[in-house]
């Protein structure tokens, strides 16, 4: 597979070739296949090209571990066809990647759709936490817990073909490209730069949605400026699946009446031909909250820039935002100065480092607590380091290579203290 090839996306093509082109992203852990029930209606209209993720639907299996990564293979994939200005639609993670497009690159998309998408999708612990699991157990509890995250309990049950077709797209997924797909989610954050959002978008959520819900929705609508609300009754988060019709006809609606064109001066739409009468929107609503801005550190002067900021970051990334959170709340007077140490040359200094990948850091931060009988730090880098990719397998490995040089009592008790880790960390919820 040559590296060009790697930098772009599996797609395909419906509708007239001399329409527009109408972009429809899918879900983490689905194929363009999602659409399927879209793509007449709206093929009448437009050329609507699908994508697959990287490592789904059969699709090459080159993980992107990045929101801002997956949208420039979509940009390459659309130069390589020709493609520039397109409407977007973009599910869960694929709505995330049609924000991140339109804030990036404005000037090629013509109108959005969100679909079940957040500016945040919960925290960066839960998707690290999907990966650890993913990585010990395969995609198997994400196949059968899908179901539970997707569709409401009436669909589940009266569709059960419909369900087990969803649970195998999860099963044919590629592992290493879903578990880069939750390091993307886990890191994407856009909420501080929702007010750049400049295109029109439709901001579409099922009212039964638990995983990104109306809730989600309403920040998005709250913070871009030219944004409307749909909500779908009778749907969870895969909306298109469950509710064919009542999506389409949002998007239709939607794409007919709001495709920017910039060489418009007066309005800056143009108006598309509409198919009939306009679905219920719900009036765009106000702020739900005001985000403040993180409180940053006082610099140190040292005559290059201060490596709290990029220790704080590293450090809620290894060892989680739960127990960073922790630290630093139970921090005092005596200890809060300790707390910003570590912070600044521990993880600001050191594992920020590029000389050793986070794999080898945690494998030899392992090794280090087992000599120095750490046995409290043990346990909170075992979690550390199934973050940071290493399989139960690797660190049993690298347990009994301290039995050689830490001692044997020493290594029985690391084995003891990481089996407990990996038992809660792989460990799927019932």
């Amino acid at each position: 597979m040559s590296e060009t090839m790697t930098k772009t996306l599996q797609y395909r093509m419906d509708g007239p070739e001399d329409a527009p082109i109408l972009i429809l992203g899918p879900s983490l852990g689905t194929t363009w296949h999602m659409w399927d029930r879209q793509v007449p209606e709206l093929a009448r209209q437009w050329r609507v090209l699908r994508f697959d993720l990287p490592g789904h639907g059969g699709a090459p299996a080159h993980p992107a571990t990045s929101v801002p990564e997956l949208a420039e293979r979509l940009l390459a994939t659309l130069d390589g066809i020709g493609v520039q200005r397109f409407g977007y639609v973009g599910c869960s993670i694929a709505g995330a990647i049609g924000a991140e497009l339109a804030l990036r690159r404005p000037d090629r998309i013509a109108s959005l759709a969100l679909v079940a998408a957040s500016p945040r999708f919960g925290t960066a612990d839960e998707f690290r936490q999907r990966g650890v699991i993913v990585r010990a157990n395969g995609l198997d509890p994400m196949a059968r817990s899908a179901p539970e995250r997707w569709f409401t309990p009436g669909f589940a049950a009266a569709q059960p073909a419909i369900v087990e077709w969803a649970v195998q797209m999860v099963r044919t997924t590629d592992p290493g490209c879903y578990i880069a797909s939750c390091e993307a989610l886990a890191a994407f954050d856009i909420r501080a730069e929702l007010g750049r959002i400049a295109v029109p978008t439709l901001v579409l959520v099922g009212a039964e949605d638990h995983v990104t819900g109306p809730a989600e929705a309403r920040t998005l609508v709250a913070g871009i400026r030219d944004a409307r609300l749909a909500l779908v009754p009778g749907a969870s988060h895969l909306a298109p699946v469950e509710q064919p019709a009542a999506v389409t006809d949002l998007l239709v609606h939607h794409f007919s009446t709001a495709w920017y064109n910039p060489s418009d001066t007066s309005t800056g739409l143009t108006v598309l031909p509409d198919r009939g009468p306009a679905p219920s929107l719900s009036a765009t609503i106000g702020p739900v909250a005001e985000i403040a801005p993180a409180e940053q550190p006082e610099a140190v002067t040292t005559g290059r820039p201060d490596p709290y900021e990029a220790g704080m970051r590293v450090r809620r990334q290894v060892l989680g935002d739960a127990h960073v959170d922790r630290a630093m709340a139970a921090a005092d007077d005596f200890t809060g100065d300790f707390q910003e140490l570590i912070t600044r040359y521990a993880w600001g200094e050191v594992w920020t480092r590029e000389g050793l990948d986070r794999r080898t850091r945690s494998a030899v931060t392992l090794t280090a607590l087992v000599a120095g009988g750490h046995l409290e730090e043990l346990a909170f880098h075992t979690r550390a380091a199934l973050r940071n990719g290493l399989t139960p397998a690797e660190i049993k490995e690298v347990l009994i290579q301290t039995a050689v040089y830490c001692g044997v009592p020493a290594a029985n008790t690391a084995f003891r203290v990481a089996r407990t880790v990996i038992q809660e960390e792989t460990t799927p919820e019932a």
